[in-house]
């Protein structure tokens, strides 16, 4: 006779529940989503305008500020593949191909994968604590009052910056990895920069770039809505700011992990 599984009824009642906070997280974002392109395109007729500055204050705090250590991470990513790609393919004695391999994965998987963990990191929990902190002090409660949109004044601004910094950063992630890449292969196989990025604009073509622009929009779509929405739900003291700053870092970076591994085996 076959032992019939027995779930205990706590699990299946957490289990239950974890997917209900998973549908309404991902109703509330695509809600915010919507909402943030509808009032910018409708918002100067109704008063309610993304403000331009408001959207160069993200795009500086999350792009500008973030550009010295996404080079860095970016140039030493490209020098460890480097190293590894010459070690590795030395077995076979083709080290040469490494001009190959490089423009190969640092487009499509590193550049955009490690940029978006970073601002993740670095924008994911600033709007977090943000969003959080109004929330607390009653400031959101306050703008919907004042008849100020909330949407408008925090979502919006958030999440186009992001839009247009993250690619731009991606992009400089992409020319600094293979720029730092380069001059280790020089150093050590004794390929020049010309052959180099010959072999690079011979590799790379437009599909790897439309991959790597569309991988840094939706990664900044995950960043700009989880670290909002978990301000929003956040309740409690200076304690429960904190853990909701750790969890949207946490959530964003293990978000943009799994959209980054669909995406691969997708296209």
């Amino acid at each position: 006779m076959h032992r019939q599984l027995h779930i205990p009824a706590a699990v299946i009642t957490g289990i239950g529940a974890r997917a209900l906070m998973i549908i309404a997280f991902v109703g509330q974002a695509a809600g915010l989503i919507l909402k943030s392109f509808m009032l910018l395109v409708r918002g100067p007729r109704i008063g309610q305008p993304v403000r331009l500055r408001h959207v160069v204050q993200e795009i500086v705090a999350a792009g500008v500020h973030a550009l010295p250590v996404v080079i860095l991470m970016a140039a030493t990513i490209g020098i460890m593949l480097s190293i590894q790609g010459i070690h590795s393919l030395q077995l076979f004695g083709a080290e040469t191909q490494v001009t190959y391999g490089l423009p190969l994965s640092v487009p499509r998987e590193f550049a955009p994968l490690i940029t978006g963990i970073i601002v993740a990191g670095r924008s994911g929990s600033q709007l977090a604590s943000r969003v959080g902190s109004m929330r607390l002090n009653g400031e959101i409660d306050a703008l919907t009052v004042m008849g100020i949109s909330p949407v408008r004044f925090i979502v919006a601004p958030a999440l186009f910056g992001l839009l247009i910094a993250l690619p731009i950063l991606v992009g400089v992630a992409s020319v600094t990895a293979l720029a730092a890449g380069q001059l280790y292969v020089e150093a050590t196989i004794g390929i020049g920069a010309e052959a180099f990025w010959a072999d690079v604009l011979t590799v790379v073509t437009l599909t790897d770039l439309a991959h790597c622009f569309g991988k840094a929009r939706l990664f900044a779509v995950l960043i700009a809505l989880i670290g909002i929405v978990m301000g929003l739900g956040m309740a409690g003291g200076a304690t429960a700011l904190g853990r909701a700053t750790t969890s949207s870092v946490v959530t964003c970076i293990s978000a943009i992990i799994a959209a980054d591994t669909l995406v691969a085996l997708m296209l």
